[in-house]
């Protein structure tokens, strides 16, 4: 690498570095700056750039976009900016910050916990070169199964097998077993570069780490943590190769992005970029103070147009340069919330997210920290949600609570009264029971309350409203019986999910009962308790195969996908209706305040899918229920929770026909049949 290159002016965007063997253009934003530095090193354990290039306006400043353009610098040059602000007492301040839109970053001399204002930051973005590959079509939601996993802990356990465990390679080598179990999207917890480091006194003291990954310092690049090659160059290549060979094997991949606070914290937080370039748009202010509706220190003001603008372009380097799928959207209520904080009628942001994005799923967890919440109206019109909604009720059903039959008849149909007003469609549900925050599915049927005792905070962090049922006893247990009540709830619980209209949610893991032993917060765990233990697909090998046949059922049953709400009208295809509605007792109607018992007549969408039956008996009780006659068919069973493994779910091919006009109901079960 030379001692020192050539410039030239650059142009004013875009914004980041943009590479070429001729020439890389580098542009950032600040308004604040009075001054701005590119400083250039040869590798990340460099102690001092060895080359600094100070900008002049106007040649290198244009409505407040600084820029600058280095001739023949090589992909891999580490690169940081100098920015000069005035302080709150109006004196000059010089700090190095990172580039909000590197493409790529290393973080090995990091030290949150050592940094001071003015020091060198200890990360810095690095030059990587630009890959033209033609961007497929996004993987669409209709008929999907989602699977959403954590990429480091899926394959970081010993038993994993893989060559490079906890990376975007070792990934790879998995994606036959999701491919086996039948999902057609993962969904990946926070892939942006991530400050690991970002954790209370109290945790780190434990050596415990932000494992989860929500607190981001650079939007636009690949976690170096999860790649593995130690050159941060590659690192983009490395996560674009896992992209490729998901759509090689037919699976959509979405991200877990973090667009509503950053790793830089609140006041006492560390300067990393946006506080240094942006301090007076970027975040949420009171005065000096940053208001947090995230519970992380800081909120990203959405509502100001150059920022929704910069997140936006930062969704589009993940989309157009790395061909992800879609974005799931954390905390993404507080797009909704102006620069007062208060809701907006009309916010920008997923307005302009959406037209950015045409064709992409795009879903919003939509609520926020601070009690905004907007399940079953998310501004926008093609938003997905995520239906903590759906997740509350069937919580609340599959625990026996009565009363519910008519929540979760609408819940199963695909939550009509919240999205049918808006003109959004079943689709549109994320219907989920269980995700990365709070208890696994396991833990769910096997706790009541929350164990987080290993988290360093004494158990205040983590849900409190679990809605969890532990089956009569705390925690682990060698009781034949209460595992057997256990086993038949989990399977209970995912049954409904995959026979409910909507988009389903899975929780990696959960397909083989892995468990955090009741720690429903395990955001800072990354060791053997938030690990894939592959182990357990041999050891609870019984519910891997139940959860693989469920998801064959409902793939092959497009009635459980429909493209539009059920009506309880006539289906032309089958001359029957869509769906009918069931009590226990013939003729008796099912919404009794007191049921726990629920069944459904599903018709098919052609003249050859088969018609389902239905039966949900989360009651105490049998009961001995009359099936409906379906003319020029007969039923046939193709699952029964109550049964023992591996007769609780049968193949296609191998089931047998149901002769009998009646079926018994197994207390705290969900059975199905298929008519052809």
């Amino acid at each position: 690498m030379r001692s020192r290159y050539a410039i030239s002016a650059g142009t004013p965007g875009p914004a980041g570095a943009h590479h070429a063997p001729a020439r890389t253009n580098f542009a950032v934003y600040s308004r604040q700056a009075a001054g701005m530095a590119l400083l250039l090193y040869r590798g990340a354990d460099d102690e001092a750039p060895f080359q600094e290039i100070t900008l002049a306006p106007p040649g290198n400043r244009h409505s407040f976009f600084w820029h600058v353009a280095v001739e023949k610098l090589p992909a891999g040059t580490h690169y940081n900016w100098r920015v000069a602000t005035r302080s709150a007492d109006g004196s000059e301040v010089e700090l190095e910050v990172l580039d909000p839109f590197a493409r790529a970053v290393s973080m090995a001399r990091w030290r949150r916990g050592a940094w001071r204002p003015g020091e060198a930051l200890g990360m810095r973005g690095v030059v990587t070169a630009r890959a033209d590959e033609p961007r497929p079509p996004p993987i669409g939601l209709e008929g999907a199964v989602i699977y959403e996993l954590h990429v480091g802990g899926f394959t970081r356990h010993p038993s994993s097998g893989v060559r490079q465990p906890g990376t975007y390679s070792g990934l790879i080598e998995k994606i036959p077993y999701l491919r086996d179990l039948g999902v057609t999207h993962v969904q990946l917890l926070p892939v942006a570069a991530f400050d690991e480091q970002d954790v209370p006194a109290s945790v780190a003291a434990l050596g415990l780490a932000n494992y989860w990954g929500y607190s981001p310092v650079a939007l636009a690049s690949p976690h170096p943590g999860y790649a593995a090659s130690a050159d941060p160059a590659a690192q983009e290549d490395e996560f674009r190769a896992m992209v490729r060979a998901f759509h090689a094997a037919g699976i959509g991949v979405l991200l877990d992005v973090v667009l509503n606070h950053t790793a830089e914290g609140g006041q006492k937080g560390p300067v990393l970029n946006y506080k240094g370039l942006m301090p007076g748009e970027f975040y949420h202010r009171d005065g000096q103070d940053y208001r947090d509706y995230t519970g992380c220190g800081n909120t990203i003001n959405t509502s100001h147009p150059l920022v929704t603008q910069m997140l936006v372009q930062t969704l589009r380097i993940w989309a157009e340069e790395r061909h992800v799928d879609g974005f799931r959207f954390d905390l993404a209520s507080v797009f909704v919330r102006g620069s007062d904080g208060a809701p907006l009628e009309q916010p920008p942001a997923p307005w302009a997210i959406e037209a950015a994005l045409p064709g992409m799923p795009l879903i919003a967890e939509p609520w926020d920290a601070a009690g905004l919440y907007h399940v079953g109206n998310f501004p926008g019109h093609g938003w997905c949600e995520w239906n903590g909604r759906y997740r509350d009720a069937l919580r609340r059903f599959l625990r026996g609570e009565p009363g519910l039959t008519g929540e979760i008849a609408t819940c199963l149909a695909g939550s009509s009264d919240l999205y049918q007003a808006s003109d959004r469609r079943p689709v549109h549900s994320v219907n989920y029971i269980t995700c990365h925050d709070g208890f696994t599915l396991h833990d769910l049927v096997s706790y009541r309350d929350k164990h987080n005792g290993a988290n360093g905070e004494e158990n205040r962090d983590g849900w409190e409203h679990n809605l969890s049922w532990n089956c009569g006893t705390e925690g682990d247990t060698l009781d034949e019986a209460t595992l057997r009540l256990r086993n038949q709830h989990a399977r209970n619980a995912l049954a409904l999910l995959l026979l409910s209209q909507g988009t389903p949610m899975l929780l990696a893991g959960d397909e083989v009962l892995r468990t955090q032993r009741g720690n429903n917060n395990a955001w800072c765990q990354d060791n053997e308790l938030s690990w894939f233990d592959w182990r357990l697909t041999e050891t609870n090998g019984n519910m891997l195969e139940f959860v693989r046949q469920m998801i064959a059922l409902r793939r092959r049953h497009p009635s459980l996908s429909r493209p539009a709400f059920l009506t309880g009208r006539i289906e032309p295809a089958r001359g029957i209706p869509d769906i009918t509605w069931h009590g226990a007792v013939p003729g008796e109607s099912p919404w009794n305040d007191g049921s726990r018992y629920l069944a459904f007549t599903l018709a098919g969408c052609s003249a050859e899918e088969e018609d389902l039956h239905v039966l949900i008996n989360m009651s105490d009780r049998s009961e001995s229920v009359d099936l409906p006659p379906i003319p020029g068919r007969r039923w046939h069973l193709a699952m029964d929770t109550a049964r023992e493994p591996p007769g609780d779910i049968v193949a296609r091919d191998a089931q047998m026909t149901w002769a009998a006009p009646r079926y018994l109901s197994q207390p705290r079960s969900v059975v199905v049949l298929e008519a052809r």
